[in-house]
């Protein structure tokens, strides 16, 4: 049976050596377990919505607005709506640093872009607009709204407009009526947390694979 020294007291260790070369591998109760979840097991999200969850995150932080947990959901000018949470067009917290938003001259309603309906068919939901809504497709107008970038810099080309301030880094304000997603032209317009007048052509999207229902496209800051 060998024996070792120890250098650091001169000592004899009386302990026997093993003989057999280590196993360089981990023992079963040294392995974790595989991890799970969104971020793990080898999923990866896209670049673009982490860089959305990381800029709503800021944006929910500087913005010092907080949503109480039981809020009952609004409408932007603060009637109450029938949809819960995380449908309709969202609830401007009362704690929010800034005002709801008032109706403007030229600028089209999110109460009017509030009254689409949903019907199913087959497997799919499918958005019914009415006429009031329907005829805007495709022409010019003005809306208005408050700005969740999707790109890093400070001007932004894409991102999407809620009738309602962002009160979570991590979730949208309000539901699908209450979102339009911007396109602009170059160089974009410049992130800030304060409400937009925006002016460009509007879609309708009573189909769009992503759940939208509200574009607009060649879209500049209004004058």
């Amino acid at each position: 049976m060998r024996t070792e020294t120890n250098r650091a007291t001169n000592a004899i260790d009386p302990r026997p050596r093993d003989p057999r070369p280590r196993d360089p591998r981990p023992l079963a109760t040294d392995r974790r377990p595989p991890r799970a979840g969104l971020f793990h097991a080898g999923r990866r999200l896209p670049r673009a919505m982490l860089i959305a969850l990381t800029a709503l995150t800021a944006l929910a932080m500087s913005a010092g607005a907080t949503r109480p947990a039981a809020a009952q959901s609004a409408a932007p000018d603060g009637s109450p709506s029938a949809a819960g949470s995380g449908q309709g067009q969202g609830f401007h917290s009362p704690q929010s640093a800034f005002p709801p938003l008032q109706d403007l001259p030229g600028v089209v309603p999110w109460r009017l872009l509030g009254t689409v309906s949903m019907k199913q068919e087959g497997r799919r939901t499918v958005a019914v607009f009415p006429p009031p809504v329907a005829s805007l497709s495709g022409t010019r107008v003005k809306v208005q709204g408050f700005m969740m970038p999707l790109q890093p810099g400070e001007r932004q080309t894409h991102f999407l407009l809620s009738a309602v301030p962002t009160t979570c880094g991590f979730c949208l304000p309000a539901g699908p009526e209450g979102i339009i997603e911007i396109r602009t032209r170059p160089p974009g317009v410049k992130v800030g947390f304060d409400a937009l007048v925006l002016e460009g052509t509007l879609s309708v999207l009573p189909t769009d694979p992503m759940g939208l229902l509200y574009r607009l496209t060649d879209a500049q800051a209004a004058r």
